[in-house]
């Protein structure tokens, strides 16, 4: 030996100054990387100590020597330590604790929108018109003698009027005139359908019955006829022309005045949709005119027309046939007459009242033998 001594591997001496060294390195490293919470030390440990090294004893928790070592040769003692050191790890089995589930609240009821709609009033539906039925004919044939009395215009003709508009035009002094002597002569005023009640099925009529009518639907017939009528509680027939009507012609009666004289216990019919003829039309054009007029009556006043007077009393069986199958009950005519028959619903006759027509004269034609 030298005066230095060097570690050989060798001999006894050298192997066990050797195996020291190397331990030693080996504590140094545990140390450290137990301090640096390495993934491969017992964690177990409370306090991660190492203990000093005793003569042959544990040296650290890590590595255990048996002791006196004889014999050991550097490869059995770097064998242990590698078995004891590398020991793989048992990684710890996470817990897993499920999350309580949140009790779910129970959210508020909304309360619902308030809709302008509820505030209003609920609209009452109009009443539609109850359809009148035609009367079923009892099998009887009758025929009574009643007067219709047709009038046009009741107003005094303006100046220049042609022959046809002063003809049509009865002032209304002597239209009241005209009603006071039927009156004094005991005649009441009835309607179109109280005559077909009578001829259809007997109905009874008052023992002198008369039927006041006025083609055309002119404006005077409201501001005139309309209140003599009604102070003397009697009633009349309007047949009005339905376009002229929609129209607002300024000569015609308005809708709203028809409604008053409906509600007052007048009559308004049907005189066509724009006052032509009727006469050699085609079926098409007929039905035109008939559903058109009582479509529009309906629709405005509530209440279907029944019956029609012809547009200048023109007329064939043709226009009977269309107006019949539209719901029509009857209609009247410009034929002088006053002889009413069952089986001529739709050509019941007239008698013209003109201007120069006075109440006597009235009377008289009202006896005459028709």
């Amino acid at each position: 030996m030298g005066q230095y001594l060097t570690p050989d591997y060798r001999t006894e001496a050298g192997a066990r100054c050797q195996l020291w060294w190397f331990l030693t390195s080996i504590i140094a490293v545990g140390i450290a990387i137990s301090g640096c919470g390495g993934p491969y030390l017992d964690t177990a440990a409370a306090d991660h100590t190492v203990s000093a090294p005793a003569a042959d004893s544990a040296i650290s928790p890590l590595v255990t020597i048996s002791a006196p070592l004889e014999h050991a040769t550097l490869q059995d003692t770097l064998q242990g330590v590698t078995a004891t050191t590398l020991a793989t790890p048992t990684p710890a089995t996470p817990t897993f604790t499920p999350a309580a589930e949140a009790t779910p609240t129970a959210s508020a009821t909304p309360t619902p929108a308030i809709l302008l709609s509820s505030l209003l009033p609920t609209p009452t539906p109009a009443a539609e018109p109850s359809p009148t039925l035609a009367p079923t004919p009892d099998g009887i044939a009758r025929t009574v003698r009643l007067p219709i009395l047709m009038y046009h215009y009741l107003s005094a003709p303006p100046p220049g009027a042609d022959v046809y508009r002063t003809d049509l035009s009865v002032p209304p002094d002597r239209f009241a005139e005209h009603l006071d002597h039927l009156l004094a002569a005991g005649y009441t005023t009835v309607s179109l359908y109280d005559l077909v009640a009578y001829l259809t099925r007997g109905v009874p009529l008052p023992e002198h019955p008369v039927i006041l009518t006025f083609d055309d639907g002119y404006r005077d017939n409201y501001t005139n006829a309309f209140p003599l009528l009604v102070e003397r509680e009697m009633t009349a027939t309007f047949f009005v022309v339905s376009d002229f009507l929609d129209e607002e012609r300024p000569e015609y009666l308005t809708w709203d005045m028809a409604r008053e004289m409906l509600a007052a216990g007048m009559s308004i019919e049907s005189h066509g949709r724009n006052h032509f003829s009727l006469e050699k039309k085609d079926t098409d054009y007929l039905v035109w005119q008939a559903l058109g007029s009582l479509e529009t009556i309906e629709f405005e006043l509530g209440t279907r027309p029944r019956f029609v007077s012809y547009p200048a009393g023109d007329y064939d069986q043709n226009t009977i046939a269309v107006f019949h199958s539209a719901g029509y009950w009857g209609g009247v005519t410009t034929v002088q007459g006053m002889a009413q028959r069952m089986d001529h619903l739709f050509e019941l006759e007239r008698i013209r009242v003109r201007n120069t027509t006075s109440a006597d004269e009235l009377l008289r034609l009202m006896s005459l033998d028709w």
